[in-house]
């Protein structure tokens, strides 16, 4: 079945022709370890981690590389600012190099939680100068390139289609005509290569290069990562929305700088989580980290459902009442499956005195609907990662009483192969000891009308990490 994808560049979706047969190489621009990641990053990330489940569904060998910007991007995005890791280290009292780890490991854990599968590469900004010099070599070598004031310059005026990304012509972008005008540059549009000088003085990571000891520019370290380990010409290049316009503009710039041609086909884009009318930005102080939503009782897959109703390419608004309704949605889906689970088991039992024809012609029909079923689900994601239809299917499967209970829980587990929602872990819990007598005690305050001891036993089960359920005159806890 074909694969349809929304290239950012041409801006339409089409049909993906892989570079080469059942292989797909895709790059994922990683975070800044300056600071947690909020919930707005990692929306991108679950973009990508859906799209390289999508291929694998599909049976593509995937190739997927991630870097971690540990050094060189400055605040602005531009070449404007103080540097990103700097700001860190004097935020916390710390080395750039211990802001970097600490906040590596912690996106890492984040995205572990939220079941993004790791990248087949990850790989830091800081263990590949050697690749960022040498491509800014080609660069040079080529003519591409100016030295002013110690700094070295991409010249973008030797690209007549520089901006086609995004469509914004040489030096119109608004955004970057608010950003103060850098006098040592020839075109406003152009951008820094290497820093041998930088007007907040000494940099805490420098190395030495044919320009002089300083730091690689922001945008190099995606092109010399990306042609390292995926070739100069590879096929998938993801981001949020607010890369296209300079860093991934200028990651083209520079691989046409190098190499003489585009170094991707297919440039996809995820759009902003936002708040209110704004999305989410660390620089102003205002997010929310996932730890956030898991100390209000939400889980990572909650936040992940939520991600999944919104269409990739359309803005999501990040709201409590929506998250609930996320929470609602996968509390249900999880007691469908324990359901299902538990009719299986009944249902093997069934089966033992049924004719072997009745089985045959049972199995038959439950493999034409299992088909069916399959068909319909990888038709949707396929049609640029259409998550809010292939999550209308599952909930289609879970409502369909025509399935028997294997069956449809087969299905609900292949889909998550994709929706990456951790079915499989879905099993009856063993609810500590410790745990069951409280609820005991509990159970029988609540007999006695002894609200507040109840109240208090409740509490107690809470801070051990369950949560009691009350359904009339009975209750059940579950592990948070």
């Amino acid at each position: 079945m074909d694969i349809f994808l929304t290239n950012t560049l041409g801006r339409k979706k089409s049909k993906f022709i892989p570079i080469k047969p059942g292989l797909v190489g895709i790059y994922t621009c990683g975070p800044t370890v300056y600071h947690f990641a909020h919930i707005g990053n990692l929306r991108s990330f679950v973009f990508a981690d859906v799209l390289k489940r999508m291929f694998l569904f599909n049976d593509y060998k995937v190739n997927h590389v991630m870097n971690i910007t540990d050094v060189g991007h400055l605040t602005s995005d531009a070449d404007e600012g103080e540097d990103k890791l700097e700001k860190g280290a004097a935020r916390e009292g710390k080395t750039v190099w211990e802001v970097a780890d600490f906040y590596t490991k912690a996106f890492l854990a984040d995205s572990d939680k939220i079941k993004i599968i790791t990248p087949t590469t990850i790989s830091k900004a800081t263990d590949h100068i050697k690749e960022m010099i040498n491509m800014i070599k080609e660069i040079e070598k080529n003519g591409y390139t100016y030295i002013s004031e110690g700094n070295v310059y991409f010249d973008t005026s030797k690209l007549p289609d520089y901006g086609k990304l995004t469509g914004i012509k040489q030096n119109e972008d608004e955004s970057r005509s608010r950003v103060e005008k850098d006098p040592h540059k020839k075109n406003q549009s152009d951008f820094v290569l290497w820093f041998t000088r930088h007007k907040h003085g000494n940099h805490a990571m420098i190395w030495d290069s044919p320009w002089g000891e300083g730091f690689p520019g922001w945008h190099i370290e995606c092109s010399a990562m990306s042609a390292k380990y995926l070739g100069n010409k590879f096929d998938i290049h993801t981001g949020g929305a607010d890369l296209a316009h300079i860093h991934h503009t200028n990651e083209i710039a520079q691989c046409e700088g190098a190499f003489n041609h585009d170094s991707v086909n297919y440039w996809l884009h995820s759009e902003f989580l936002v708040m209110g009318e704004n999305k989410m930005s660390k620089s102003t102080g205002e997010f929310l980290m996932l730890q956030s939503l898991i100390d209000k009782g939400y889980s990572p897959i909650d936040f992940r459902y939520f991600l999944l109703g919104t269409h990739y390419r359309k803005k999501i608004s990040f709201s409590f009442d929506a998250l609930d309704s996320a929470k609602n949605a996968m509390e249900k889906l999880r007691n469908k499956i324990l359901e299902l689970r538990r009719e299986e088991v009944s249902e093997e039992i069934d089966h033992i005195e049924e004719s072997e024809l009745e089985k045959i012609e049972e199995e038959l029909d439950e493999e034409s609907e299992y088909e069916f079923y399959i068909d319909q689900f990888r038709e949707q994601i396929n049609d640029d990662l259409n998550t809010p239809q292939a999550l209308a299917t599952l909930w289609e499967v879970v409502n369909d009483d025509e399935l028997d209970p294997i069956t449809k829980r087969e299905l609900l587990e292949k889909f998550d192969e994709v929706l990456g929602l951790d079915i499989k872990s879905m099993r009856e819990e063993t609810i500590p000891t410790e745990i069951i007598i409280l609820k005991k005690e509990r159970d029988l305050a609540r007999k006695n009308k002894d609200w507040k001891k109840s109240d208090e036993l409740r509490d107690a089960i809470l801070a051990k990490g369950y949560k009691v359920l009350d359904d009339k005159d009975k209750s059940e806890v579950r592990k948070i």
